[in-house]
């Protein structure tokens, strides 16, 4: 039986820990598909306080790890099928990997999110730190004074593709439809930005690399005309959503339509089942930030360790 178990190691999960084993709660983290996160596919992070230089996304994770195991947290690789909870309250965890079913007094979910891609030639092997990126304000000032483009069509798209003229000397948005479906404001926005390039009624076909594998065009197919027409670009921005990691939790934490965990109202990390509590972007549908994840990570240690008491 563990007092303990935090499923998920990126931010969250491994900021958990760390104050899970400081209270000397001896926690297990159950690691996921993803050891890390996926903060371990940006090449570069400049915006997580105390490293003026930036940091290696991976790097950045590997001195978390290493925190919590000097305060005593033990790693798991694996990840969850199914959890139950049972009349006495405690959380039994069945795994995919041929592991014995855990159980534990209390549970922190962090299982974090992931986001929707294409599946299109170009994608996978250009993504982090190539050219291809799923976050505007992780990597777009790698791209001062470059081209980019920006996929999709809502709030999400139009505020990244605004937060990239910032850096960039031009920004493609490419959607597969002839309006926006983002907010009328945001929309209006983007539209009378001069650095925007609106590419209507297109849909991504291919990304293409130069000779040292970067990005260096996007090709999109018209949906009316059938055309294809390539963009020289220098990135690929995804804002296309996120679907949160959060299948296997159903039974046990309320998700809402987009399937992020429901939390209670006065709070971001308790939830209606006693003893489980949640942190970062697996219920976090705003920020999605390496930091605030981190922040909620604490919070979930801190009210585990409140209710073990």
């Amino acid at each position: 039986m563990e007092n303990v178990i935090i499923i998920g190691s990126g931010c969250a999960g491994l900021t958990a820990a760390i104050y899970c084993a400081r209270a000397n709660l001896k926690p297990l983290v159950v690691e996921g598909k993803l050891p890390g996160g996926q903060i371990t596919t940006t090449s570069d992070v400049e915006n997580f306080p105390g490293f003026p230089e930036g940091i290696n996304g991976f790097d950045l994770t590997w001195k978390m790890r290493q925190q919590a195991e000097k305060f005593g947290t033990r790693f798991q690789g694996a990840h969850i099928k199914d959890v139950e909870v049972t009349s006495k309250g405690i959380k039994r965890l069945i795994l995919t990997e041929q592991c014995e079913p855990m159980q534990t007094r209390a549970l922190i979910i962090a299982t974090g999110a992931s986001p929707r891609m294409l599946g299109i030639p170009g994608e996978k092997e250009m993504f982090g730190g190539k050219g291809v990126s799923t976050c505007a304000t992780c990597d777009g000032a790698f791209f001062h004074e470059k081209t980019v483009a920006v996929l999709g069509g809502g709030d999400s798209a139009a505020e990244e593709a605004h937060f990239l003229t910032r850096f960039a000397k031009k920004v493609y948005l490419v959607h597969r439809r002839d309006q926006l479906r983002a907010s009328k404001i945001m929309a209006e926005r983007v539209l009378a930005n001069k650095k925007i390039e609106p590419v209507w009624n297109a849909n991504a076909t291919a990304i293409l690399p130069n000779a040292e594998g970067h990005v260096k065009a996007l090709i999109v197919k018209d949906t009316l005309s059938q055309q294809l027409r390539e963009l020289a670009v220098d990135g690929v921005f995804y804002a296309i959503g996120h679907h949160p990691n959060t299948e296997p939790f159903g039974n046990v934490v309320p998700r809402d339509e987009n399937g992020y965990f429901v939390t209670l109202t006065d709070s971001q990390v308790l939830t209606k089942t006693p003893g489980v509590f949640v942190a970062g972007d697996c219920a976090d549908n705003n920020y999605r930030q390496a930091i605030t994840a981190s922040g909620m990570g604490c919070q979930a240690a801190i009210e585990a360790e409140r209710w073990l008491v």
